[in-house]
Protein backbone atom coordinates (compact mmCIF):
# COMPACT_ATOMS: atom_id res chain seq x y z
CA UNK A 1 0.00 0.00 0.00
CA UNK A 2 1.02 3.38 -0.72
CA UNK A 3 2.08 5.82 1.96
CA UNK A 4 3.30 9.40 2.44
CA UNK A 5 4.63 10.11 5.98
CA UNK A 6 5.87 13.51 6.66
CA UNK A 7 7.70 14.93 9.81
CA UNK A 8 9.72 17.72 10.43
CA UNK A 9 7.14 20.07 11.31
CA UNK A 10 6.90 22.20 15.16
CA UNK A 11 7.33 25.68 16.76
CA UNK A 12 9.75 28.02 15.40
CA UNK A 13 10.16 32.12 15.55
CA UNK A 14 9.99 33.98 12.17
CA UNK A 15 12.85 34.34 10.53
CA UNK A 16 14.13 30.56 11.97
CA UNK A 17 14.62 27.76 10.16
CA UNK A 18 13.11 23.77 9.95
CA UNK A 19 13.58 20.78 7.54
CA UNK A 20 10.76 18.99 6.41
CA UNK A 21 10.75 15.34 5.02
CA UNK A 22 8.63 13.44 3.37
CA UNK A 23 9.02 9.49 3.07
CA UNK A 24 7.61 7.19 0.56
CA UNK A 25 6.66 3.68 0.34
CA UNK A 26 5.03 1.20 -1.17
CA UNK A 27 5.38 2.45 -5.11
CA UNK A 28 8.20 3.36 -7.16
CA UNK A 29 7.94 6.54 -6.17
CA UNK A 30 11.33 7.74 -8.11
CA UNK A 31 8.99 8.29 -11.35
CA UNK A 32 5.98 10.45 -9.31
CA UNK A 33 6.59 14.52 -9.51
CA UNK A 34 6.70 14.93 -5.57
CA UNK A 35 5.19 18.44 -4.05
CA UNK A 36 4.33 20.23 -0.81
CA UNK A 37 1.40 22.06 -0.49
CA UNK A 38 -0.28 23.63 2.73
CA UNK A 39 -3.47 25.19 4.18
CA UNK A 40 -3.83 27.28 6.68
CA UNK A 41 -6.38 28.11 8.95
CA UNK A 42 -9.96 29.11 6.95
CA UNK A 43 -8.47 29.01 3.90
CA UNK A 44 -7.84 26.44 1.00
CA UNK A 45 -4.89 24.24 0.35
CA UNK A 46 -2.18 25.92 -1.87
CA UNK A 47 0.77 24.96 -3.84
CA UNK A 48 4.13 25.56 -2.47
CA UNK A 49 6.96 23.54 -4.48
CA UNK A 50 7.06 20.77 -6.61
CA UNK A 51 10.17 18.79 -7.99
CA UNK A 52 10.12 16.53 -11.04
CA UNK A 53 11.44 12.84 -10.75
CA UNK A 54 14.72 13.71 -11.87
CA UNK A 55 14.79 16.48 -9.86
CA UNK A 56 16.01 18.31 -12.79
CA UNK A 57 12.58 20.80 -12.55
CA UNK A 58 11.58 22.65 -9.55
CA UNK A 59 8.79 25.13 -9.24
CA UNK A 60 8.46 27.55 -6.35
CA UNK A 61 5.23 29.85 -5.47
CA UNK A 62 6.11 33.34 -5.38
CA UNK A 63 5.04 33.65 -1.81
CA UNK A 64 8.44 31.37 -0.62
CA UNK A 65 10.69 31.80 -3.57
CA UNK A 66 13.99 32.72 -2.54
CA UNK A 67 13.29 30.81 1.14
CA UNK A 68 12.48 27.64 1.06
CA UNK A 69 14.59 24.59 -1.19
CA UNK A 70 13.20 21.20 -2.33
CA UNK A 71 15.01 18.28 -3.01
CA UNK A 72 14.74 14.66 -3.60
CA UNK A 73 16.93 11.65 -2.75
CA UNK A 74 15.42 8.56 -4.61
CA UNK A 75 17.33 5.92 -3.71
CA UNK A 76 15.85 7.17 0.24
CA UNK A 77 12.65 7.39 -1.56
CA UNK A 78 12.49 11.06 0.69
CA UNK A 79 11.88 14.57 -0.38
CA UNK A 80 12.71 17.47 1.69
CA UNK A 81 11.62 21.00 2.18
CA UNK A 82 14.47 23.11 3.34
CA UNK A 83 12.59 26.24 4.95
CA UNK A 84 14.22 29.55 5.45
CA UNK A 85 13.70 32.86 7.04
CA UNK A 86 10.34 31.71 8.03
CA UNK A 87 7.16 34.02 8.40
CA UNK A 88 4.27 33.49 10.45
CA UNK A 89 2.11 33.43 7.37
CA UNK A 90 4.20 30.49 6.68
CA UNK A 91 2.18 28.71 9.63
CA UNK A 92 0.03 26.33 8.09
CA UNK A 93 -0.36 22.14 8.08
CA UNK A 94 2.13 20.98 4.90
CA UNK A 95 1.28 18.14 3.22
CA UNK A 96 3.46 16.37 0.91
CA UNK A 97 2.13 14.70 -2.68
CA UNK A 98 2.97 12.45 -5.33
CA UNK A 99 1.52 12.36 -8.84
CA UNK A 100 2.22 11.30 -12.69
CA UNK A 101 0.28 14.30 -13.44
CA UNK A 102 -0.03 18.06 -12.62
CA UNK A 103 -4.14 17.57 -12.82
CA UNK A 104 -4.44 15.09 -10.22
CA UNK A 105 -2.98 14.43 -6.80
CA UNK A 106 -1.86 10.22 -6.52
CA UNK A 107 -1.27 10.04 -3.16
CA UNK A 108 -1.07 12.63 0.11
CA UNK A 109 0.29 12.49 3.30
CA UNK A 110 -1.15 12.77 6.68
CA UNK A 111 0.04 16.68 6.92
CA UNK A 112 2.50 17.98 9.57
CA UNK A 113 2.12 21.03 11.15
CA UNK A 114 4.29 24.12 11.29
CA UNK A 115 3.62 26.95 13.45
CA UNK A 116 5.65 30.50 13.22
CA UNK A 117 4.99 32.99 15.90
CA UNK A 118 6.23 36.46 15.68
Amino acid sequence: QAQLVESGGGLVQAGGSLRLSCAASGRTFSIYLMGWFRQAPGKEREFVAAISSSGRSINYADSVKGRFTISRDNAKNTVYLQMNSLKPEDTAVYYCAAYLRLSRIDYWGQGTQVTVSS
